[in-house]
């Protein structure tokens, strides 16, 4: 399957999740050994390069994962670029239509809590944050932060 959009232009994108310990998931198998995974939680970001909702998700997820607790498995897939991939990631998300940018937290390999495109956009960063960091003291053990405060103001400027 072609991408819908330049493999090097949407890079800077999935490099901002993976300087933050976010794995880029590139093909189905990775995506199917990521998300099976029956115990812990495990956050799922479909990235995209829509500007208007994923340049708040992003910093949002970034900032979430500063929390005191995470999930313990970090994951994005690129719509538009992995497609494969990314719909592989969709079959787990049952119940909810396609969206992208979103965010899901699974737990055990169930979905737990999810963010769609139209709860991420006109959403600031801070409130994508503040929802993702409620979720995580619910379903989450793992300690925090993913990174440290100097590694999350080199990716995105803040702290």
């Amino acid at each position: 399957m072609q991408s819908h959009y330049d493999r090097e232009m949407a890079k800077p994108m999935w490099q901002e999740l993976e300087n933050i310990g976010v794995r880029p998931l590139t093909t189905p198998d990775e995506v199917d050994e990521t998300l099976t995974k029956s115990e812990g939680s495990t956050l799922l970001v479909v990235n995209s390069v829509c500007g208007c909702a994923a340049g708040n998700a992003r910093p949002g997820v970034a900032m979430a994962l500063q929390h005191k607790l995470i999930p313990d498995n970090l994951a994005t897939v690129f719509a538009g670029v992995d497609l494969e991939a990314t719909a592989k990631a969709r079959e787990y998300i049952k119940g909810y239509p396609a969206s992208s940018p979103s965010i899901t937290l699974f737990k055990e390999g169930k979905v737990v809590a999810m963010l769609e495109r139209h709860q991420i956009e006109g959403v600031s960063a801070q409130g994508i944050a503040e929802t993702l960091k409620a979720e995580f003291d619910k379903h989450c053990t793992k300690e925090g932060p993913s990174v440290s405060e100097e590694v999350l103001k080199q990716a995105f400027g803040i702290a």
